[in-house]
């Protein structure tokens, strides 16, 4: 937001959230779905795969609860939306340096991205990987394009 709206509008936007807080913010981003879904407010900012997790839960009031709210994918038609994105790298100072990079390598192959998305319902890193119906079910996203 700084870079796409500069430090002055960032500044009020931020007060605004501050300013209609519904409750001080507590416990992690599970947490805030759960105070959704009991009524506590209207609204919150959350990492998706946290209501992934709680949509494919073995804990039935965490279904339920996942079950009563949805997703708000922000400014689709603008910028699109902050997403947040997993690195990998290697230092030139590290001891096991091939078995480090065949990780990476691992780690993009389309099956084990398939993987990790069903496991731990986050989006893929690399295009076109496949995604689970769960996933899907959240619609599409614009993600925001400044690095």
């Amino acid at each position: 937001m700084l870079i796409a709206n500069g430090e002055e509008e960032t500044g009020k936007w931020i007060e605004g959230i501050v300013a209609n807080l519904a409750q001080s913010p507590a416990g992690g981003d599970t947490e805030q779905l759960l105070a959704i879904a009991a009524g506590a407010c209207d609204l919150t900012m959350v990492n998706t795969y946290y209501y992934g997790r709680m949509l494919a839960s073995d804990d039935k009031e965490q279904r339920e609860a996942a079950a009563k709210i949805g997703v708000i994918w922000p400014n689709k038609s603008d910028r699109g939306t902050h997403v947040n994105v997993s690195g990998a790298g290697v230092v030139k100072t590290a001891r096991n340096k091939d078995n480090a990079i065949k990780l990476i390598e691992f780690l993009v192959k389309p099956e084990s991205q398939a993987w990790y998305a069903a496991v731990n319902n986050e989006y893929p890193v690399v295009p076109g990987t496949e995604i689970t119906e769960r996933l899907e079910n959240l619609g599409n996203f614009k993600a925001d394009a400044i690095n």
